[in-house]
């Protein structure tokens, strides 16, 4: 992987319809994106499917498929574009993970339970 490389949340909506009728390979569809943006994937799974709040593009409801995965940085905006033209995804969002948060949130999406975080020292107080 290379140096500029960073981990990043996405949140699919993907059209119902297509999402009802072929789970798996939907879900290996938008997999096979981020790998072909040379991702690779750490979490992929199902959020929720849901009424959506306005119609995108004709569609009233939406499946919300969440997805961490590690890229080099400069690929980001070649997977949106992917995504753009792929009729299956309605919209797509991608967020830039601090490094500090990687371990926690991908074992929380995990469903593994993180040790907590060490609490911050607080120098001087109550000292009197």
């Amino acid at each position: 992987m290379a140096e500029n490389s960073a981990v990043y949340e996405g949140l699919f909506i993907l059209d119902a319809n297509k999402f009802a009728r072929d789970r798996d390979g939907l879900a290996r569809d938008v997999e096979a994106l981020v790998e072909a943006a040379e991702g690779e994937l750490l979490v992929s799974r199902l959020w929720e499917e849901r009424r959506l709040a306005y119609p995108i593009r004709g569609q009233r409801k939406g499946a919300y498929w969440l997805m961490y995965f590690r890229m080099p940085t400069g690929r980001v905006k070649d997977l949106t574009r992917a995504c753009e033209i792929n009729d299956s995804i309605l919209r797509q969002m991608f967020v830039k993970l601090p490094p500090s948060l990687v371990e926690p949130i991908i074992a929380h999406a995990k469903g593994e339970t993180a040790a907590p975080a060490a609490e911050p020292e607080v120098v001087g107080a109550g000292a009197e």
